[in-house]
């Protein structure tokens, strides 16, 4: 108690009660500011009344003013002389009109008359020859008349911007204000035009030039408000698309108003030219500056002015000024362009910003008429177009980084973050989206001269001339002089950017225009490519053909030097993702098995070492910005015209580069994207990435197919890091599993290994880490309670032998995802009686093969055979007419799904272009090879036809047969009324490429897919490549590993590894050829290929039973061996083997059985 009264102060005399002292603090600061705000509001009262009465009594006196100025300019003639006009007209006229129109800003009808009879009086001056009433001879008389007059003048060029900012010459306008404007702005080229002030002769023309000089100049400053006002005049006028519309010469106020508001425009751009290395004489600064901020940043410029003033604005005398400032004092331009006063504009500059608009009007200005862009005589003759190329560079980044700092990226998508609830925009929202969208379309519809071959090669010819002037001379790269030259560099920012916008501005087709033009100029590739090569590889030009052979070229010492640091390097790798699945997972690293990849000691170090680009170990974080631009638009240029190269130029022809450049570029490629997605690159890099892995893809699907590049290639980014197969598995499956985000972000470089590029990874493993995902799903299922035990959730079926499609379409197809369960199968014989047996699995997998062997039979009428010499799987046209047809594919394709889950193989292999579809992946020109040969040597005929087309007859239709009915079907709408020529003979190749490929399997693909993926995780397809498919469908490599087979083999009967008919049958399949080998392993399992990873894994295992002896007694005393025939059954993957006594009967029976097409049947 008697602590806390030390902390309060009694207040005696005023209350017996007590209060803390920080109360009686708190207490006495309120009342003072209470005070201090009392006083506060008191002197701002004062002032605001203070301010009232001076507006109030000066506007008392302006309106008095007014009524003098009328009553004194009804008679005008009688004493109008320059000097009365300036002192009695002009001195209170400028005085009432500011305070009754300027400082309001609006045009009351009195004021408007006022200015109509000023405005006739001034210019009635101008035009007299007696120089007592030209208002203009007091400009060049005494020096306070001088500076008296110019301030009047300056004056009335304020008001006449002034007027022509409030000017609409639209149907709702004002008509009178347009009148107003016409004469105000008359008023002011009349001014500021020495030619037309009569009172100039040789005495005072100096004087009058100056004062010409002066008013221009003020013109051009921003105290003028010139160019602030004729930006609100043109933004009201219309915009108009169409040549037709603009061509047409207006004669009314409206264009008389136009010519006259640009006229005055660029007159400050006459006063003297302007010297970029000494910037003292850079007199028009402030117009350049006006124009740059003003009338470039205006949507749709060159869309609203009529054609005909459009020259006067692309002069060079006003370009180059603007150009060169831009590079001057970019930063601050671009600062102040962000700074304008967007008020009086529409939703353009909401969708894109100012510096977006100055970009397309620099553009349309500079290069919007081939003409003015490639002829010397033309309008343009002298601009410097390397300067154009750098501004339009250095506004492109700033758009660019506006785009990346409003949220939108650049596929035109906006980034809504931290958003985790459904966004469902309104029906106003919806509309603005739709404008939005179609106001980024007419704006991308402005850079149509950058897409056009034309100008390409104007920059390329000018590049062509600095490279051989300039060759050994250097220049720093932001060196004044270093900025009228161009670079091939240069040019690869320029479109870099270019394409960054079209895909921003234009999601639908992206910057399509753009890559047909760039992949077909002849040499530009080469090019990029040159200058990409010496960087990456610091002129190191040597060829890698060799490197199989490096290996035998290091030194003991140095080989041990190697291998240690890859091992350390390997085991770095696999600390680094083994952390990285302990954050997904919440296990420690004693709960996950790290054992080691597959061995890849058949793979050279070295070989593997010579393909990893050491200056792109660190991805797109570890490359300049220049290499990021080269790179960029290299990838995109490329990649786009690997679509449409066929085999002959790629292979044979080798354009636009040799295989042995393919290599490096694969080579480059492969590290680039390895690494920028090992290190999780930002959204920054989002642009090369893209670009890289699509080229990157291209490439490796052609070597896919006709392989030009050694497998240790693909390999080598990986071979240091890579992380084992069974946290490479659980980490892409914790990805896939829409975690928490935060997690989400700690795996996604190898979840984006996987998924991006998984060749990184040798085949084997990747066949490991399917079988790996599929054993995941199946813990994860039993925990979800679908599998509980031995029997449990089985599926029961009734199959009838000759109708096992049929039945098992019946009874499965609506199982969908549940078919991942177990089928228990009994069999009704074709005499319609149950067949004898259980099923623990052997006749699952004999349903299985059988019902793919009757179903992917060509005479089924499903899937035909492609004319290759493989006679691989395609899906028949056909089929969609036949009854079920479409929904008997989905089954199949579940049916394959089955099987891959189950680890049963099946001895069919389906066409890579078939397969690419069920990947999830495009099929091109090139890829039809594989599909039709005949068809694509025909294309190829006509693509590179010499004479004319026409004379083949040919149309856009393609006829197909069925069930002998002729069906044409159209490549294109209207196909059959349009001749192939040579002008769009390339169309027709593609557009039947495309059929063929795409449209056609199409339907038949996407059933299949949706059955597959029943079962398949598409994921997990993603692994492989249309090979790789296909071994993992059925098998391995056309041969038998003997000593895995028997490793793996099991004995039942009697039989054991030491009985002498095993070991006789070992040595009987050691001394089969390969091709007999396969046929046994046929005869057994029903498959003649391997499992992928050895028959550790074939289900169930091979087994061999002994089949006892019925020789009789006599015949084995004299020698006689066992005449019964092996047998095999299927379905148990069992081998019946006789007890054969001599390795000559047992090879001869095998080699009799394998041969026969039979099987259980023979015992």
């Amino acid at each position: 108690m008697e602590e806390l009264r030390k902390h309060q102060v009694s207040l005696r005399g005023a209350s017996a009660r007590e209060i803390s002292r920080d109360a009686l603090l708190e207490k006495v600061s309120l009342e003072r500011e209470h005070r201090n705000y009392a006083r506060k509001a008191a002197s701002a009262s004062i002032y605001i009344q203070k301010v009232w009465r001076s507006y109030n009594e000066t506007r008392k006196v302006a309106i008095k003013f007014q009524d003098d100025w009328e009553s004194l300019v009804k008679n005008p003639a009688e004493f109008m002389t320059g000097e009365l006009i300036s002192c009695s007209v002009l001195r209170p006229f400028i005085f009432f009109i500011t305070c009754l129109s300027i400082r309001p800003q609006k045009i009351l009808a009195r004021e408007l008359k006022c200015m109509q009879t000023c405005f006739g009086i001034i210019l009635e001056s101008i035009n007299s020859t007696d120089s007592k009433k030209n208002i203009c001879s007091l400009i060049v008389d005494t020096a306070e008349q001088r500076r008296t007059s110019m301030y009047q003048m300056q004056k009335l060029i304020s008001l006449c911007s002034f007027i022509l900012s409030e000017c609409d010459t639209s149907p709702a306008g004002s008509r009178d204000i347009v009148v107003l404007t016409s004469l105000g702005l008359r008023l002011v080229v009349v001014l500021t035009d020495l030619k037309s002030w009569k009172i100039v002769n040789d005495d005072n023309i100096k004087e009058a030039d100056a004062a010409v000089k002066n008013l221009v100049s003020f013109m051009g400053n921003c105290r003028s408000g010139l160019y602030a006002s004729l930006r609100r005049y043109i933004s009201r006028l219309d915009v108009c698309f169409s040549p037709k519309g603009k061509s047409i010469v207006q004669t009314d106020d409206k264009f008389l108003i136009s010519a006259s508001a640009v006229t005055i425009a660029i007159r400050p751009f006459s006063l003297t030219t302007f010297n970029m290395v000494d910037c003292s004489k850079f007199e028009v600064h402030s117009a350049a500056e006006q124009y740059c901020l003003y009338l470039l940043t205006i949507p749709w410029l060159t869309q609203r002015l009529p054609a005909v003033l459009l020259p006067a604005l692309k002069h060079k005398s006003t370009l180059s000024p603007c150009l060169q400032l831009l590079l001057i004092s970019k930063d601050e331009i671009v600062r102040k362009m962000s700074d304008i006063d967007q008020s009086s504009m529409d939703c353009s500059l909401n969708v894109v910003p100012p510096v977006g608009w100055a970009l397309v009007n620099i553009i349309a200005l500079t290069a919007g008429s081939e003409n003015d862009f490639l002829h010397s005589g033309a309008l343009n003759q002298g601009l410097q177009y390397a300067s154009y190329a750098h501004v339009v560079i250095i506004l492109a980044d700033n758009l660019l980084a506006w785009l990346h700092n409003t949220g939108w990226n650049e596929k035109g998508n906006q980034n809504l973050e931290g958003n985790d609830e459904p966004y469902e925009p309104s029906v106003s929202m919806q509309e603005n989206k739709t404008a939005s969208v179609s106001l980024k379309t007419s704006f991308i519809d402005l850079f149509r001269p950058v897409s056009q071959q034309w100008h390409l090669k104007k920059l390329l010819e000018i590049s062509k001339a600095y490279a051989h002037t300039y060759e050994t001379k250097i220049l720093p790269p932001n060196n004044l002089e270093s900025l009228e030259n161009l670079r091939l560099l240069d040019i690869a920012y320029f479109y870099s950017y270019m394409l960054r916008i079209f895909a921003a501005f234009n999601p639908m087709i992206g910057p399509l225009p753009l890559l047909n033009m760039l992949s077909f100029t002849p040499g530009f590739l080469g090019n990029l490519w040159g200058v990409l090569e010496s960087s990456i590889f610091h002129g190191n030009r040597h060829t890698f053909g060799d490197a199989s052979h490096s290996r035998s070229k290091v030194s003991g010492k140095k080989k041990q030097v190697i291998d240690k640091k890859l091992k350390q390097a390997s085991n770095d790798g696999v600390s680094k993702w083994a952390n990285v699945l302990q954050k997904l997972t919440g296990k420690s690293q004693v709960e996950v098995d790290f054992s080691d990849p597959a061995d890849d000691d058949q793979v050279d170090e070295d070989a593997v070492d010579i393909w990893d680009v050491e200056s792109l170990r660190h991805g797109p974080q570890g490359i300049s910005k220049d290499m990021f631009c080269l790179l960029h638009l290299f990838c995109a240029t490329y990649s786009h015209l690997l679509l449409v190269l066929d085999d002959i130029e790629f292979y044979e022809k080798q354009v636009p580069f040799t295989l042995e450049q393919q290599r490096r570029i694969a080579s480059v490629l492969n590290t680039l994207v390895y690494n920028g997605l090992s290190y999780s690159v930002g959204q920054q890099n989002a642009s090369l990435m893209d670009s890289a892995i699509r080229c990157l893809h291209l490439i490796y699907e052609r070597d896919c197919r006709h392989q030009f590049c050694p497998p240790a290639l693909w390999l080598s980014p990986a071979r240091r890091s890579r992380p084992p197969i069974a946290v490479a598995a659980r980490t892409h499956e914790v990805l896939s599993a829409n975690i928490r985000t935060e997690d989400a972000v700690v795996g996604h470089s190898m979840g984006s290994v996987i998924t991006s590029m998984p060749y990184v990874f040798p085949f084997q493993e990747r066949v490991q880490m399917f079988r790996e995902f599929i054993s995941m799903d199946k813990v994860s299922r039993k925990m979800a309670g679908e599998i509980s035990g031995p029997g449990s959730r089985s599926i029961e079926i009734v199959i009838r032998r000759g109708h096992i499609v049929e039945d098992g379409f019946r009874q499965l197809n609506s199982l969908g995802s549940r078919l991942k369960s177990s089928i228990h199968v009994s069999f009704v014989s074709e005499c319609g009686l149950p067949e004898a047996g259980l099923d623990y699995g052997g006749l699952s997998k004999e349903f299985l093969t059988d019902i793919s062997k009757a179903a992917f039979a060509p005479e089924y009428g499903l899937f035909s055979q492609t004319s290759t010499s493989d006679r691989l799987l395609i899906p028949n046209a056909a089929a969609r007419f036949l009854e079920n047809g479409i929904q008997m594919i989905e089954f199949l394709g579940r049916v394959v799904g089955k099987a891959l889950y189950e680890g049963i193989l099946l001895d069919y292999s389906f066409s890579h272009v078939f397969v690419q579809k069920l990947l999830g992946r495009y099929s091109f020109l090139d890829e039809l090879s594989t599909l039709d040969p005949e068809l694509y040597r025909n294309l190829m005929y006509v693509k590179h036809y010499d004479g004319d087309v026409e004379e083949l007859c040919l149309d856009f239709t393609v006829t197909e047969e069925s069930f002998g009915k002729r069906h044409v079907i159209e490549l294109k709408p209207g196909g059959k009324d349009v001749c192939v020529t040579n002008a769009n003979k390339m169309q027709y190749v593609h557009a039947m490429a495309d059929y063929k490929l795409n449209r056609q399997i199409l339907p038949f693909s996407n059933a299949f897919y949706r059955g597959l993926t029943d079962l398949i995780s598409p994921s997990w397809l993603k692994l492989f490549n249309a090979s790789e498919f296909n071994q993992l469908l059925s098998g391995g490599d056309h041969d038998i590993d003997v000593d895995d087979l028997r490793n793996n083999t099991r004995y039942t009967g009697g039989y054991s590894e030491g009985s002498r008919t095993v070991k006789l049958f070992w040595e009987v399949m050691n001394d089969f050829e390969p091709k007999e080998r396969c046929m046994l392993l046929k005869f057994v399992t029903s498959c003649s290929r391997a499992p992928l990873l050895g028959f550790k894994y074939l289900q169930p295992s091979f087994t061999i039973h002994k089949v006892a002896s019925d020789t009789p007694l006599w015949a084995a005393i004299g020698g006689s061996d066992v005449e019964r025939l092996p047998s095999a059954s299927t379905c148990y993957n069992t081998l019946k083997l006789p007890t054969y006594k001599r390795s000559s009967t047992l090879k001869a029976k095998l080699r009799y059985a394998i041969n026969s097409n039979a099987g259980f049947e023979l015992s």
